[in-house]
């Protein structure tokens, strides 16, 4: 589904931030992205999503390279942070922006929002406050359901547990489990916390200083092995 080779980001003082020679995800997948401050996750994502241009190598989603064609777009979704909302509106209107764009219509948004009424917990629908004035943690929750809408096949999430609560976590969780359990579905993940990610991803890509250090397909010791390269 996504081929990465040598693909690489250096900024002008001077320092690559990102060096990643080959890396393929397959269709279906749901990979979790894992690393320090600074690894260079972020910056993996942007480039997979053309948010800023590598200085070498090429990234391509389902035979499209990112930057040179929109074509991916249609199926493919992300919520990196909060600048990917519209701080004027409020979340049903955002909600249903972001399906028109997607071809969906109010009663397909509608249904959507229903499915995750538990995620939201009471503090968004219907609330009447615009996205600015919702705390990160709701601004998020906002975010990685409105990547839900016209069932996309790439769902890209940046930090998704920070800042919520553990419940939210829970349901979360169980979230991208259902979309890791579609085979049509690719699901990349990056987060500081080792557990969420092993529990949600059936593969996990470590950085360090921009570079892969580990490339493991999950099992029973993958939480144990990385805690323990993390802990040196």
């Amino acid at each position: 589904m996504i081929q990465v080779q040598s693909l690489s980001k250096t900024y002008n003082n001077g320092i690559t931030v990102l060096n990643v020679p080959h890396l393929e995800i397959p269709k279906g997948q749901s990979l979790g992205l894992v690393g320090n401050n600074g690894a260079g996750k972020t910056t993996f994502f942007s480039l997979l999503l053309d948010l800023i241009q590598p200085t070498t190598g090429t990234v391509v989603n389902d035979k499209i390279q990112v930057n040179t064609s929109e074509a991916w777009k249609p199926f493919t979704a992300a919520f990196i942070d909060e600048s990917f909302l519209i701080g004027y509106l409020t979340a049903e209107e955002y909600f249903y922006f972001i399906g028109d764009l997607r071809n969906q219509n109010k009663a397909d948004v509608d249904a959507l929002l229903l499915k995750h009424n538990d995620f939201f917990n009471g503090e968004i629908l219907n609330s009447k406050k615009y996205l600015r004035d919702l705390s990160k943690g709701n601004m998020k929750k906002v975010g990685i359901i409105a990547t839900l809408i016209g069932n996309p096949k790439v769902i890209i999430l940046d930090e998704p547990f920070a800042n919520l609560d553990p419940t939210t976590v829970s349901r979360l969780k169980k979230i991208i489990k259902d979309l890791a359990d579609n085979p049509e579905v690719t699901v990349l993940v990056s987060s500081h916390d080792l557990q969420h990610t092993v529990e949600v991803c059936n593969r996990i890509v470590a950085l360090n200083n921009g570079e892969i250090v580990k490339d493991i397909i999950t099992s029973d010791e993958t939480l144990k092995e990385l805690e323990a390269y993390f802990a040196i």
